[in-house]
C-alpha cells in the first residue's frame, strides 16, 4: 500500500521521468510502475506530507507543508469525492478521474505548480478518460 496525497494523484497520471533528484525519480518510477502493473494495488489517502514527499531532496526548498499545495489536495480529493483516511484502489482513483476531471480542469487546480507548462498532466488525465492508463515511463 502507498501513501499519497490528493494532488499527486495528478501527478501520477503526467509522470514522464522527470523529478526534483535521482532519488525522487527513482521513488517516483517506482510508484508509478507499480500502478501501471496492478491496479488493484491500495492507496492510503493523506493529508500532507506522503510517500513522494518523503524523497524531496534537503537541498531545495520544501513545498510539501504550503498552503497552497494543501488546497490542492483537497480540491482535488473533493472532485473525485475521496476523503483523507480512505484506502482506495488505484484502478477506482482511474475511474474516479476518468468520470470527474478534464485535461482542461488541470490549469486551474495546479495553477501554482512548476510543471504545469509541460502540459503532460493534461494529457495524462486524457488518456485515462481514453482508457489507455498510465503512461509508460522506462525504468532503466
Amino acid at each position: 500500500m502507498y501513501r499519497l496525497r490528493g494532488h499527486h494523484l495528478l501527478c501520477l497520471l503526467g509522470y514522464r521521468g522527470m523529478g526534483y533528484s535521482d532519488e525522487f525519480v527513482k521513488q517516483m518510477t517506482n510508484l508509478h510502475s507499480a500502478l501501471r502493473e496492478n491496479s488493484s494495488t491500495e492507496i492510503e489517502l493523506v493529508e500532507g506530507p506522503d510517500d513522494l514527499c518523503a524523497k524531496f531532496p534537503d537541498d531545495k526548498p520544501c513545498h510539501c507543508l504550503e498552503q497552497t499545495v494543501m488546497k490542492r489536495d483537497a480540491v482535488i480529493l473533493e472532485r473525485l469525492g475521496l476523503q483523507v483516511g480512505e484506502v482506495v484502489s488505484w484502478g477506482e482513483i482511474e475511474t474516479r478521474i476518468a468520470y470527474t476531471i478534464w485535461p482542461s480542469d488541470v490549469p486551474s487546480f495546479c495553477a501554482t505548480c512548476p510543471w504545469l507548462s509541460y502540459g503532460v498532466c493534461e494529457e495524462g488525465v486524457a488518456r485515462i478518460q481514453n482508457g489507455q492508463g498510465l503512461y509508460p515511463v522506462s525504468t532503466s
